[in-house]
């Protein structure tokens, strides 16, 4: 196959890079970016990318790259540090910016103007010999820039997220003009060497899958059934962080399923651990840890924990957020339970997490090829870490049913809009602030419930669905009146980024 080879510097779009290249199927890889050349030419990539990141490339401790690269004759697209980084090691200069840009701005690139996603202190203020400048904004006048001789490209915004107008032309415009590369990658070749992965890793031995119902665990259960048949028993923790009534309608779903489904009701266990903890990553630490120690205990009261593999439904996001050190490092965004979470005295032979290198759209499909249904596949996700996250501050049992009530009121009323215009994931998080209020003649405090609705097609980057005031009215007014201990309720309008999609 084609390939291109995208190097990390740090920056948290990485495998969002590697994703649009893989959507225009174009296989793509992510390696450190402190790779040398030797290593890199041995790869025989069609064409590199150098990601963002989030340090100055003067100072003596940033990341920084093998000169060599860019020498080797090969395609190379610098975006955001990457073009920084390009500049710097070539000879031109880069120092802090007059003033930072952060956002969506106006840029007037090759003779169009358009809207782009900027986020950077630093800026090029003189160019390599034989670069020319390619575009600007009112800030930045070098925002883009090539030198097609030596085939180095660079823009100062970031292409590939969903905030920048016509992104992905500047990709394809790398991918199929100037590294000249012909699409090739696909799917359905995909889910057989997924298949060959799981295979050559397992063997023979017994896989207990960490089963939440969600699409990202369903699909690893449909691999799993498909690469090794018989081998596998899922788990469903039911550890009372779930929505309304979520727990039975999972077991209803798998429990009829052809493979071996256990339900383990942990709410207890998991609140007793969680009592008195505020901060937002301790949160998910330990709800990890309980889920791998829930995991370890009914694998010995079937045997010995040592005779399975764990398989959890892993994908992409949750490594770029958590903070993926075998690529280059970038910034933990937010511990991810099945990442940041897990002990490092696992009693298991391994871990198995065939979906780690895809991103969610990629899951979907990959989930409708292997004959999920529709309804399966299309779920709204929900995070492992469940409503202990969209609690802010202590949890109690009284505060999850508080959330459940208002979370379902909210999705049932998204319901009604016709799938299609639908957004990506819509709840509620009950908020750690009081306000007050009125209720009769009587002056009450009450407690803030915030509701959130995005559009996003790949999890790292979102838009606020800009939802009617009659709904959003409709809304506020059945919680207030149903749960008598929420006194308002706010809607989140903020996009990502600058936000994360959880508050937590």
């Amino acid at each position: 196959m084609s390939k291109i080879v995208v190097l990390d510097f740090g920056g948290q779009y990485k495998e969002l890079i590697a994703r649009r290249v893989r959507s225009l199927n174009v296989y793509s890889e992510v390696h450190p970016g402190r790779i040398s050349a030797d290593e890199l030419k041995t790869m025989n990539p069609d064409g590199i990318i150098l990601t963002g990141g989030p340090n100055s490339v003067y100072l003596p401790d940033s990341q920084t790259c093998d000169p060599g690269i860019f020498g080797l004759g090969v395609p190379v697209l610098g975006i955001c540090y990457g073009m920084q980084l390009m500049v710097h090691t070539l000879g031109g200069k880069v120092a802090p910016g007059e003033v930072s840009e952060f956002g969506v701005v106006d840029c007037e690139f090759r003779g169009t103007n358009r809207k782009v996603l900027m986020s950077h202190g630093d800026r090029v203020f003189a160019l390599p010999e034989g670069f020319r400048v390619l575009g600007s904004t009112k800030d930045c006048p070098i925002a883009a820039c090539e030198n097609v001789t030596a085939k180095l490209y660079a823009v100062q915004f970031h292409p590939e997220v969903t905030h920048t107008e016509r992104g992905i032309e500047i990709i394809q415009d790398f991918l199929f003009n100037v590294c000249k590369i012909t699409p090739d990658y696909y799917l359905d070749d995909v889910i057989d060497t997924l298949c060959e992965q799981i295979r050559g890793q397992v063997g023979g031995d017994r896989v207990l899958l960490g089963l939440s119902g969600g699409v990202d665990s369903s699909v690893v259960a449909a691999l799993l059934s498909k690469a090794i048949p018989s081998q596998t028993l899922c788990v469903f923790v039911d550890h009372g962080l779930m929505r309304l009534n979520e727990g039975d309608q999972i077991e209803s779903v798998f429990s009829k399923r052809d493979l071996e489904f256990a339900r383990v009701n942990a709410e207890t266990r998991f609140l007793s651990k969680l009592t008195g903890v505020t901060d937002p990553e301790s949160k998910r630490k330990i709800i990890g840890e309980e889920f791998a120690r829930v995991f370890e205990d009914v694998a010995k009261s079937r045997g010995n924990t040592e005779d399975y593999f764990l398989a959890q439904g892993t994908i992409y996001p949750d490594v770029i957020e958590s903070g993926d050190s075998k690529t280059g490092g970038a910034d933990v965004i937010k511990s991810h339970h099945n990442v940041g979470g897990l002990p490092k005295d696992l009693k298991f032979k391994g871990l198995v997490e065939p979906l780690r290198g895809l991103f969610k759209d990629e899951v979907r499909a990959l989930g409708r090829k292997l004959g999920l249904p529709p309804e399966l596949v299309e779920r709204q996700p929900f995070p492992g870490p469940g409503l202990g996250i969209r609690v802010i501050g202590d949890i109690t049992k009284d505060k999850l049913d508080v959330l459940r009530k208002a979370d379902a009121i909210f999705r049932e009323s998204i319901d009604g809009i016709p799938f299609e215009e639908r957004p990506a994931q819509y709840f509620a998080v009950l908020t750690d602030l009081r306000a007050v209020g009125v209720t009769g003649d009587a002056r009450s405090y009450g407690n803030v419930l915030a509701l959130r609705a995005v559009y996003t097609d790949d999890f790292m980057t979102c838009r606020y669905v800009p939802l009617t005031h009659e709904l959003l009215n409709g809304v506020s007014q059945r919680i207030t009146n149903e749960i008598r201990s929420i006194g308002r309720v706010v809607y989140d309008i903020t996009d990502k980024p600058p936000a994360t999609l959880e508050w937590e």
